[in-house]
């Protein structure tokens, strides 16, 4: 006892003598993890969106399903044809949202009709609160909300006072009478088992001392609870008590303070708890895991019961609010926030705050990252993935492997920001594993083609003659010696179809023309016009680069082919929008937009894209159901190791990828594996047709050609529409065949044949 009093002594002698210098409140030196959100899911009349879809959200935005009654804040119901949500405040950077009851109105097939507020007055649209995507800092996280005490129910302050520290305001940071109920406490049993710890004392624990039962410790707590009630009053203590206390768990996320354990056991704000929820918190105080109310129920009550005992005993309640809180079942479950929703794309987000901040920033500052990820587009990328991936398992048996499992990726962007909308990086959502998005290099195979057929519908820039859709390309064998190998490449059926259009070789994936088309252009001509479209991984300027030899990471490839949805304007892949640090927002510019080419040239290649969805390697979608206007290329890398496929609309790019991480073969096209997945993703996204159509730039002409000899078509040799840039037509006709006798008998009976038909 004498150390501990000479112990008391030097630290209040030493707190006398440090000047009143002005900083923070108590509760904003509390440590803090930083936490990256979604985006907001956003309800508008017109819009379809599903109850199930609604009821993910803001279950992953930790809010409750309501019982009978009145829905209070961060409740919901979701009846056929009205869903009904009490929207909790929440804190955008550009602003606060009061939050409040807002009811929505279903038409029949399920679209929103109408939206109406708080105020009864219809809404243009409805902001549902982002979800937490990950709390990074490895497995101590721990997730608070800096609460005034002035924010908090009365009810709640007082429970939490009569159940752990009900002479706080009068004792100086130890409380003797405690010490000394607690000092025959541990005499009798011979060690420490009741430390008489006050609010204070056990502020001071969890901040700054460690959990060890030791006379030291006790020693250094009771000092350091003396100094913070010298330094700070007692409103400001209790306030950083109520946002520390650590009240539950959540796997590896330690739940600390009222605000996220109102949310994580009542789905509510703590301003909206009751009191029979208020008395439930202040109990489980005393040792959360043994009074978890959804495993230890009974235990809870009781405990809750103790409390609400002390409050009316000490009137801090009426006796009928007492008895209407007792007579209230334990209703109390776990409403675990998402941190595995987008584990791959929280990791790469944190890893470039990590960058800026460094480790500790990021277990410390608190800092509020808001990201591009929509919530619905995640949503549908996670069903896409994991079920397509399940049903290939269950089609082609030999695909289940256990030691290296068949793996997909699946990345869609916004191509006129370059905003990730989605991002899956594994069939499964664990935290801290390989990342296939961003990290997985791989060969792109045929997906890599429209990057050829755009070096050459750009040649003009260069002085060279012009290439166009109709452009004929020769489909014969062909073997080059490269670097001492002989290198020969064969189309997918094996077969040789003479000459083809580019437009025919692009539609349906055919590799010699291709390839031939790589070494006329110029193979340097080919990887440059590669990296003006973004792909910034090794590539060298060899036959095989052509066919997509050369490895690419899924984010590379379908950025890429945003700069054609985008019609030749270049958006570095973004993923974070507004950074909150103490309380100031900055927003984090989009990418600078890049013209790296004329939207002439892009629309030819978008134009070929679309007929191979149409006609070509890539129809698979529109048996599948999507029907809206898209463009499309398969990709199946060398001996069918890796499956492609992108796919984009004027306002959406997304590509996915199949394979083994150890790169054994999968033994399926692009077509047969990874378009089901992009099909999937967009009729649960988007809708099959539920976009707008490509628009046709100036500069363009549109002419009938001759498909034999790829010249303009005429009555004798009739063809079909092929669309090219202004001046780059062919300027002769297809030349009128020689009539022979044969030919002259064939006219002149066929079309006595035709007379008679008539």
């Amino acid at each position: 006892m004498r150390r501990l009093l000479l112990l008391i002594l030097v630290v209040v002698g030493l707190a006398a003598a440090l000047p009143w210098l002005p900083g923070p409140p108590l509760v904003e030196r509390l440590p803090r993890a930083s936490v990256i959100y979604s985006r907001p899911l956003v309800l508008v009349p017109g819009a379809l969106r599903s109850a199930a879809d609604v009821r993910a959200h803001l279950e992953r935005a930790q809010y409750g399903e309501a019982a009978d009654g009145e829905i209070g804040g961060g409740e919901y119901r979701l009846a056929r044809r009205e869903w009904t949500i009490g929207l909790r405040p929440f804190r955008y950077p550009d602003g606060d949202e009061p939050g409040g009851v807002y009811v929505v109105r279903l038409a029949a097939g399920g679209r929103i009709e109408t939206i109406r507020g708080p105020d009864g007055r219809p809404h243009e649209e409805l902001f549902l609160e982002p979800v937490p995507l990950a709390l990074p800092g490895g497995e101590a996280r721990v997730e608070r909300d800096l609460l005034r005490l002035d924010a908090l129910p009365q009810h709640l302050i007082d429970a939490v006072l009569v159940a752990e520290d009900r002479r706080f305001f009068v004792h100086p940071g130890v409380d003797p009478l405690r010490v000394a109920g607690a000092a025959l406490e541990n005499a009798r049993e011979q060690r420490i088992v009741e430390g008489g710890s006050t609010l204070t004392q056990q502020l001071v624990k969890n901040v700054y001392l460690t959990n060890e039962r030791t006379w030291s410790r006790k020693f250094k707590e009771a000092a350091i609870a003396f100094w913070l009630e010298l330094r700070f009053s007692k409103r400001e203590i209790l306030e950083a008590y109520l946002n520390e206390i650590y009240l539950g768990q959540d796997g590896s996320r330690a739940i600390h303070g009222v605000g996220p354990a109102a949310r994580f056991w009542f789905g509510k704000d703590a301003a909206d708890i009751d009191v029979a929820e208020a008395a439930l918190l202040a109990g489980i105080v005393r040792a959360p895991s043994a009074l978890a109310p959804d495993r230890h129920a009974e235990r809870a009550r009781a405990r809750r019961d103790q409390v609400l005992d002390a409050l009316v005993a000490h009137g801090r309640i009426e006796p009928a609010v007492y008895e209407a809180a007792k007579a209230k079942p334990v209703r109390a479950r776990r409403h675990a926030a998402s941190v595995a929703f987008a584990p791959r794309f929280a990791a790469h987000v944190a890893a470039g705050l990590t960058d800026e901040y460094g480790d500790d920033a990021l277990t410390e500052a608190g800092l509020r990252a808001f990201t591009t990820l929509d919530p619905h587009f995640q949503r549908a990328a996670r069903r896409a993935v994991s079920e397509e991936i399940a049903r290939l398992e269950k089609g082609y048996p030999l695909l289940r492997r256990k030691a290296s499992p068949l793996q997909a990726a699946l990345v869609a962007l916004d191509p006129h920001t370059g905003d990730v909308l989605a991002w899956v990086g594994g069939r499964t959502a664990l935290r801290g594993s390989f990342d296939r998005v961003s990290s997985a290099k791989r060969q792109p195979g045929s997906v890599f083609k429209p990057v050829v057929a755009l070096a050459a519908l750009t040649l003009r820039e260069r002085g060279r003659p012009d290439f166009t859709l109709a452009t004929l390309l020769e489909d014969a064998p062909l073997e080059l010696d490269v670097e001492g190998e002989i290198w020969a490449p064969a189309n997918h059926d094996g077969e040789y179809r003479g000459a083809v259009s580019l437009r025919s070789a692009l539609e349906d994936s055919l590799n010699v023309p291709m390839a031939r088309l790589g070494m006329e252009v110029g193979l340097v001509h080919v990887a440059e016009t590669a990296r003006r479209l973004g792909i910034g991984s090794p590539l060298r300027p060899l036959p095989s680069l052509s066919l997509g030899a050369f490895e690419v990471t899924p984010l590379e490839i379908v950025s890429a082919y945003g700069v054609f949805a985008a019609r030749g304007t270049h958006h570095a892949p973004r993923s974070l929008v507004t950074l909150e640090e103490t309380g100031r927002s900055r927003a984090v510019p989009e990418s600078p937009a890049r013209a790296v080419f004329g939207p002439q040239p892009m629309h030819l290649v978008t134009d070929a894209l679309r007929g191979a969805v149409d006609r070509g390697t890539g129809a698979g979608l529109r048996r599948l159901g999507i029907r809206g206007p898209v463009a499309g290329k398969t990709g199946t890398s060398n001996d069918f190791r890796d499956a492609w496929f992108v796919a984009f609309t004027p306002d959406l790019v997304v590509g996915a990828w199949v394979g083994f991480d150890d790169g054994k073969r999968v033994g399926l096209t692009g077509a047969r594996a990874a378009l089901p997945i992009v099909a999937r993703f967009l009729g649960d996204a988007v809708g099959s047709e539920g976009w707008r159509d490509f628009e046709e730039p100036p500069g363009l002409d549109r002419v009938e050609i001759d498909p034999v000899t790829g010249l303009r078509a005429r009555e004798h040799c009739p063809g079909r529409e092929e669309i090219f840039a202004s001046g780059t037509a062919p300027a002769r006709a297809c030349p009128r065949p020689r009539r022979g006798p044969e030919r002259w008998f064939q006219d002149l009976f066929g079309r006595r044949s035709a007379n008679r038909r008539r």
